[in-house]
């Protein structure tokens, strides 16, 4: 049985608005989620870096009823639970609450058979808040003594869609995906795969990442991958631009729906778009640095064209992976070329990342919103702080103001560490 896949919610948790009205004005005004940040436990000065995209005043608390667990989940768990309920009930789907049977602050989804709802969700890295948090611990008490029994369970990676399904009682498959920045669009490769094929109805996916820790944003900032323009943070993320110097690391989580066709329509739910291809290969070349040759990213991209059975000059908008750093942006670009032809000049381009910050496994979720809104509202939000043109990158990448435009056919890129690429593409529904 093979089925068609459509976007019926959208729960973004991002550093320029959390939920669907707040971010989408953020995008169409250009709104930047950078700022200087510090951490409690060291000297902001032994970082080159010192700015990033924080999501402030964040409180699961705001989102769903307090439960005595609460206090044992990681800042990546919380994002992506705030994002699925926001997405569930976005997509029109009614929640429960369980307490009167099960005494538990869970939730259940009104009218659908619990099995018929799985959790793919794309994760970078794991909780390291916890991992961080604990470590300390472990060296301070010299032992396990002092370390919770909860702390390892919600450490790992699978804990994020693991708590997101125990939340909402999906019983369908539950896993995580982590390849980078690559790893909400992976995600939902796996997802759209699972209704295609007849397994769920229901999927709740995307991707969520908290990396603002003392310990990964030195990792990154040891690398020398993230902007230093700390006194104009808000100018720091300029992706395609010739003064890029380093992305701006952020955090959030980019939930959505994916649902079988026939499923959504019957009970009446708002689509947004369609899911009709997908594309993912690996440059084999580098633990980091893309392959610049660009082969195996446009070949993602012909891929998910092959799969969407649209032709180059289909394609309406691409958002962009647009991480602001030297490599990525030239060599998505000469990808974007190889994949596309003379149509790659006439196609609107932009990078969401240049508002929101590099989310790591965030990010492929929140820009498959903005994709999706994109093109319900017929409007392509800019990518800001493009200034300058880099004869690297020479395509139309949407400087600083919005475009209108009608959008039929839409290619998303997520183009990781370690070269790991994929492609999706996105269609209007019913057109």
């Amino acid at each position: 049985m093979k089925n068609r896949v459509v976007i019926t919610g959208v729960g973004p948790v991002s550093p320029i608005g959390i939920g669907k009205e707040v971010y989408w004005d953020a995008l169409l005004s250009g709104k930047s989620g950078a700022k200087p940040i510090t951490f409690e436990e060291c000297d902001m000065n032994q970082y080159a870096t010192k700015i990033a995209c924080p999501i402030e005043k964040f409180s699961l608390g705001d989102f769903l009823q307090k439960t005595k667990d609460a206090k044992y989940l990681g800042r990546t768990t919380q994002l992506a639970m705030a994002g699925a309920k926001l997405a569930l009930e976005d997509a029109g789907l009614s929640l429960e609450r369980l307490e009167a049977t099960t005494g538990r602050g869970d939730y259940r989804i009104r009218g659908i058979d619990p099995v018929e709802i799985g959790t793919i969700l794309g994760v970078g890295v794991e909780n390291m808040d916890l991992c961080e948090k604990y470590h300390k611990r472990f060296l301070r008490s010299r032992g396990p003594s002092k370390i919770s029994p909860f702390a390892l369970p919600h450490i790992q990676v699978g804990s994020v869609p693991g708590n997101v399904s125990k939340k909402f009682s999906a019983k369908g498959i539950t896993m995580d995906v982590s390849t980078a920045c690559a790893s909400a669009i992976h995600a939902a490769i796996i997802a759209y795969k699972q209704i295609f094929m007849g397994e769920e109805k229901i999927i709740i996916t995307g991707g969520a990442d908290a990396c603002i820790t003392p310990y990964v944003f030195g990792g990154f900032d040891a690398m020398g991958a993230m902007s230093k323009r700390n006194e104009t943070p808000e100018k720091a993320s300029r992706p395609f631009d010739r003064g890029r110097d380093g992305f701006v690391l952020g955090e959030g989580a980019g939930i959505v729906i994916l649902e079988e066709l026939t499923h959504a329509l019957d009970r009446g739910a708002h689509i947004y778009c369609e899911m009709t291809g997908f594309g993912s290969t690996s440059d084999a070349y580098h633990i980091t640095a893309p392959d610049p040759t660009g082969e195996m990213q446009a070949k993602a991209i012909r891929d998910a064209l092959k799969k969407a059975n649209a032709e180059p000059e289909e394609v309406d908008y691409i958002n962009a992976h647009g991480t602001s750093t030297r490599l990525n942006d030239s060599t998505e670009t000469l990808a974007i070329k190889k994949a596309l032809g003379n149509h790659a000049y006439r196609i609107p381009i932009s990078s969401t990342k240049s508002m929101t910050g590099h989310l790591v496994g965030g990010s492929g979720g929140v820009e498959v919103i903005a994709t999706a809104l994109m093109i319900e509202k017929e409007v392509v939000h800019p990518t800001i702080n493009f200034e300058t043109p880099d004869e690297d990158c020479d395509l139309n990448y949407v400087p600083n103001k919005t475009l209108k435009k009608p959008i039929r056919k839409a290619l998303k890129n997520s183009f990781a560490f370690g070269g790991q690429n994929a492609a999706i593409v996105l269609e209007k529904y019913g057109v």
